[in-house]
């Protein structure tokens, strides 16, 4: 498993009778976060519009281009970018693979970050936002990119990608501009969502690898989550305050505000959890657990118009059906890594987080993600593909593993 650097930053927004007067945010450490390459391309592999059938040659390119510029290294290696041939690329491509790249790091970091419940805590993600939902999140304006679905409520989640050619790769001190205005927006989007939980993620790619940015707010589920190593405040902490702006009843709204679309992800997301299950973490959001739930059949009509027309059976997995193909990363040069993606044609309750957990310190270990239906395997096109029986055993070879 690769990794990344990571800073997190606890905030607070101080309140007044007029509303959020200024932001405090505190950096509480630095350190490397494991991430897994595989789970980067897992949540880019669907991050598309739900009510369209993929064209599996669009959806294939897009993960070769990926991990045309992003590569992980043997072992736990950091996440390398191929800056030359980024900086080489025209912007809306630079866009696209930092984006990307912000995207599949913030779901793959979080669980490195967060204590999340095997069984409970899922990822459930859109592209654009399914019409179950509309009427609990707003149609236009800003919204995060990611929901956690929760045992506790939904999480929401905003993960940005860009390209930082300044030493060091973190903005010393305190944050950017753009990070200042996104934090605002997102305190006034939780607001408007009775106080709904969230969190931001900001990636940066550059000669010095993958560094990301975590930004928490104090007294929140996510901060409850975090795991103790990262809640630990370091003795050099900065803080960075500023002021919120009063806002002007005479602006109107930009275009590109309420054109933006939210929900930008991958398409498979897990079940709602139990309603009657474990919810102490409490906090914004909590008593909405089923609130993703009412998108779920629109989420598994996708997945099987997705890959309806996959015809390669790749093997069994704890009895579902695996379809799917190896993809090389060769849009741009030479290919250093291939993805198996597959999906399943149900779902199966496999701990795989906790497989992972049990295999961390294998120097042979496998590179792989299934979250939901969907699978995927990363490894370098300079060692023999994994046969899928070793893929099956490191998935499912544990107490528990049955269909559902």
């Amino acid at each position: 498993m690769s990794s990344v650097r990571a800073r997190v930053w606890r905030f607070t927004v101080e309140r007044g009778r007029a509303g959020a007067e200024a932001v405090e945010a505190v950096e509480m450490r630095q350190d490397l976060l494991p991430v897994s390459l595989a789970a980067v391309v897992n949540v880019n592999a669907l991050a598309c519009d739900l009510r369209r059938t993929v064209d599996q040659r669009v959806r294939d390119h897009e993960i070769s281009l990926l991990l045309s510029y992003i590569a992980g290294r043997p072992g736990d290696g950091p996440l390398e970018v191929d800056c030359p041939a980024l900086d080489s690329s025209s912007l809306h491509i630079r866009r696209f693979v930092s984006e990307c790249t912000g995207l599949g790091v913030m779901s793959a970091a979080s669980e490195g970050l967060f204590d999340w419940r095997a069984g409970k805590d899922r990822v459930s993600s859109f592209d654009v936002l399914p019409g179950k939902l509309v009427g609990t999140y707003a149609k236009k304006g800003v919204r995060p990119d990611l929901l956690y679905d929760l045992a506790a409520g939904p999480l929401a989640g905003e993960a940005r990608g860009r390209r930082r050619d300044h030493q060091p790769m973190f903005p010393p001190g305190k944050g950017t501009a753009a990070q200042k205005a996104r934090l605002l927006q997102l305190a006034q989007w939780s607001d408007h969502h009775d106080d709904h939980a969230y969190f931001m993620s900001w990636v940066w790619l550059g000669a010095g690898g993958v560094y990301v940015d975590v930004f928490l707010p104090d007294n929140s589920p996510a901060m409850a989550m975090l795991k103790p190593k990262w809640s630990q405040r370091s003795g050099s902490a900065r803080v960075w305050r500023f002021d919120v702006p009063r806002p002007d009843s005479r602006r109107r709204a930009r275009p590109e505000e309420d054109l933006e679309q939210g929900m930008l992800l991958a398409a498979q997301a897990g079940p709602a959890p139990d309603p009657g299950g474990d919810s102490t973490a409490g906090g914004a959001g909590a008593g909405e657990g089923t609130v993703v739930s009412r998108a779920a059949p629109v989420v598994e009509e996708a997945m099987d118009r997705s890959f309806g027309r996959e015809g390669n059976v790749l093997g069994a997995l704890s009895g579902a059906e695996v379809r799917g193909r190896w993809i090389r990363g060769d849009a741009v040069g030479q290919a250093r890594h291939e993805v198996l993606l597959g999906v399943l044609d149900k779902r199966v309750e496999v701990d795989h987080r906790a497989r992972r957990l049990q295999t961390s310190q294998r120097a042979d270990r496998l590179d792989m993600y299934l979250e939901g239906r969907l699978l995927t395997v990363v490894h370098p096109v300079d060692s023999p593909r994994p046969s899928w029986e070793r893929i099956r055993s490191e998935l499912v070879d544990q107490p528990g593993a049955q269909a559902t």
